[in-house]
């Protein structure tokens, strides 16, 4: 990476820039994830609802990493913060196998939700532009962080995707059971998230990675 020949001005610069762009993936899954709850309660589709819970936790990780580097000593605090994280994709991911099975053994109908397709048809859109711009920045910063939590980001497109084909399915030929298995999709990408959190590979997010830097150039 190109980070040792950078200037302070391009540091900053590309910092300022990564701070932007987290604050926007926060701020649209903030919305993200009241839509798709709210439409997903409503047309009773379970993928949905599992949606909009993911992306709840996804900002929920991200503030709480953004916390633990606020603290004075930030390493001490790591592990409980992933555990909490991995605690609760894992309940996550209990409660979505659940709904779905329930789904799929007593044939709930889901119905047709014009808003369910338009918040994760805007995601499937707008998540992998945020992660190609976070990916940019951070290869140039030289920051494997920014890095990994740009992947994150666009691991959320392709559950946009999921759920997005599940209601386009049921909306379009009546297939009730599409929506049971895009939320078995989200459990699936859940327990990994769990896993990886609980083991402290999770990426901590570019938030918490800046706020560091920040520490360690008031430091210098």
């Amino acid at each position: 990476m190109s980070a040792g020949i950078l200037t302070h001005e391009r540091r900053n610069s590309l910092e300022r820039r990564i701070r932007w762009i987290v604050a926007a993936t926060i701020a649209y899954n903030v919305v993200e994830a009241i839509v798709a709850i709210t439409a997903g309660s409503i047309a009773s589709s379970g993928a949905l609802i599992a949606f909009g819970l993911d992306s709840t936790i996804e900002v929920v990780s991200a503030a709480a990493v953004a916390w633990q580097f606020t603290r004075r000593d930030p390493e001490r605090w790591e592990r409980p913060t992933l555990r909490v994280i991995a605690v609760a994709f894992f309940a996550l991911a209990a409660y979505v196998t659940a709904t779905s099975a329930l789904t799929l053994i007593l044939r709930v109908d889901v119905e047709h939700s014009p808003a369910g397709i338009l918040i994760t048809a805007l995601s499937v859109v707008i998540m992998p532009f945020l992660s190609l711009a976070e990916r940019r920045a951070g290869r140039e910063l030289g920051s494997a962080t920014a890095v990994a939590d740009s992947k994150q980001t666009l691991i959320c497109t392709y559950l946009s995707a999921s759920v997005l084909l599940g209601l386009v399915l049921n909306s379009l030929f009546a297939w009730w059971w599409a929506d049971a298995v895009a939320g078995l999709v989200i459990a699936v990408f859940a327990v990994r998230e769990g896993r990886e959190a609980w083991r402290g590979d999770a990426c901590a997010t570019s938030v918490g990675m800046l706020l560091d830097e920040d520490h360690d150039h008031h430091r210098g």
